[in-house]
């Protein structure tokens, strides 16, 4: 059984967390790192942390690119449902959680 939970963070960015991963990476996105004090820290939010769904829009389908380019848009209010990292082990097939070494073509996204 996996455990999801929702956040809203109050704009206007940064959100204060770095993104990996995407339907282009054959990876679930995923929280790379945290801003010290940032919106997404003070919000409970985890490294390792998957992200469902961005204002309501599920990521399942989506590349890196598109993800990042919703978040950047957001300005008001950015709306998460995430996957605890705790529990991501179910989300992923075994293929995929071999893939912990950052590869030549796996991308981090900018600090958003």
């Amino acid at each position: 059984m996996s455990t999801s939970y929702s956040v809203s963070l109050v704009g206007p960015a940064p959100w204060g967390f770095r993104l990996q991963g995407g339907k282009d990476f054959c990876l679930p996105l995923t929280i790379s790192r945290l801003t010290d004090g940032g919106k997404a820290a003070k919000a409970k939010i985890n490294v390792g942390d998957i992200i469902l769904s961005i204002n309501g829009i599920s990521t399942d389908s989506m590349n890196h690119l598109e993800a990042q380019n919703k978040i950047k848009a957001c300005t008001g209010q950015l709306d998460l449902t995430l996957q605890s990292k705790s529990t991501s082990s179910c989300f992923q097939s075994p293929s995929l959680m071999t893939k912990h070494v950052k590869g030549p073509f796996q991308q981090e996204g900018v600090l958003v």
